[in-house]
C-alpha cells in the first residue's frame, strides 16, 4: 500500500474577486477521496469571510504572486501543493485524489501543469500548454516548464529548488522554479487529464506586462543557463518580440524593462547543468527557445 500524499491547495487574491474567490474556495473543498488543506493568501488584500476549515492569510503589501504563493507555502503543511488563482477553479471533485495518485506513484515527478479549459468553451491559449508543439491539448506529456496557477507541485522538489524567485513579481517565476526543479532530477508533467476551468483572458491585462516580461527574462537567463547560452536565448527572444509585437508603445517598454534586467541584480546564480539542457533538449525544448 503507497503512503497518503497530504495536500495543500495555496489559492492568491487581490480581495477584488470575492464571487471567484467564493467558487475557487468551494471547487477545492468539495474534492471527494482526497482531503485537502486550503490556504488563502490576501497579497495585500483584506479578506472575505471564508469557511471555518480554512487558512487566511492577508498580508500587509503586495507582494506579487511569487512573493504571495511562496508566503502560502510557508504556511501550509502538504507534501504536495496545488496552486489556484481566485479566477480559477477545478469542475471535478476528483481532482485532487488524481493529482494524489500521480505523486503518490511516481517519486520522480515534481510538477503537474494542469489542463487549462475555458468555461465558455472556447479554444483556449496556446501558451496553455507548456511545449511547443501545442496543437493537441488532450495530449499529456513531459515538458519544461509549467503553468504557475494551473498545477501541483512536490513539496521536496519546490525546496531542494529554492521556490519562486519573489523579486520576479509577475512573469517567469514558474520556469525560473522548473529548470531548478528539471536540474534537481524531477519530472514534469503536462497532465491533460488534471483540467481546471480558467476565463479566456490575455496577460497583456497585467499593468507593466511587457517591462517585466522582458526584465524576468533576462533575469531568468542570467540566474539560471550556463553562459555561453545567455545570449542565444535572449537573442531568440529579442528576434521573436520584434516579430510578434508592431506597437512601438509595447516595444518600447520591452525594451525598457530588457535594459532594466541587465543593470539590476538577478539574484543567486545557479547555473542548470549541461545534462539538464540535454534532458530538456530531449523533452522538445531546449532552454533557447
Amino acid at each position: 500500500m503507497r503512503p497518503a500524499v497530504k495536500l495543500s491547495c495555496v489559492i492568491l487574491t487581490m480581495g477584488d474577486r470575492p464571487e471567484e474567490l467564493r467558487r475557487a474556495v468551494e471547487g477545492v473543498l468539495h474534492q471527494q477521496d482526497a482531503e485537502v488543506e486550503v490556504i488563502v493568501v490576501g497579497n495585500g488584500a483584506a479578506l472575505p469571510e471564508l469557511p471555518g476549515e480554512v487558512i487566511a492569510l492577508p498580508l500587509p503589501e503586495n507582494l506579487g504572486i511569487p512573493g504571495g504563493r511562496n508566503r502560502g507555502v510557508e504556511a501550509c503543511s502538504g507534501d504536495v501543493i496545488l496552486f489556484l488563482d481566485d479566477d480559477g477553479w477545478y469542475p471535478s471533485p476528483r481532482l485532487a485524489a488524481h493529482v494524489s495518485e500521480a505523486f503518490a506513484t511516481d517519486p520522480t515527478l515534481g510538477v503537474i501543469s494542469f489542463r487549462i479549459r475555458d468555461p465558455e468553451g472556447g479554444p483556449g491559449h496556446r501558451r496553455h500548454v507548456p511545449r511547443l508543439r501545442a496543437g493537441d491539448p488532450a495530449r499529456s506529456s513531459d515538458v519544461t516548464t509549467f503553468l504557475g496557477g494551473a498545477c501541483a507541485v512536490r513539496r521536496q522538489a519546490y525546496e531542494v529548488a529554492g521556490g519562486l524567485p519573489d523579486d520576479f513579481f509577475y512573469a517567469h517565476e514558474e520556469t525560473d522554479l522548473a529548470w531548478q526543479v528539471l536540474d534537481h532530477g524531477y519530472r514534469i508533467r503536462y497532465d491533460a487529464d488534471a483540467v481546471m476551468y480558467h476565463p479566456a483572458v490575455k496577460p497583456t491585462r497585467h499593468a507593466g506586462f511587457f517591462r517585466m516580461n522582458a526584465r524576468n527574462r533576462v533575469w531568468l537567463a542570467r540566474r539560471n543557463l550556463p553562459a555561453p547560452l545567455i545570449p542565444v536565448y535572449l537573442g531568440v527572444w529579442v528576434v521573436l518580440t520584434v516579430l510578434r509585437e508592431r506597437r512601438p508603445g509595447a516595444l518600447k517598454a520591452w525594451f525598457g524593462g530588457f535594459r532594466e534586467g541587465w543593470k539590476e541584480p538577478a539574484g543567486p546564480r545557479r547555473p542548470i547543468s549541461w545534462g539538464t539542457v540535454w534532458r530538456m533538449a530531449r523533452t522538445g525544448r531546449p532552454p533557447i527557445i
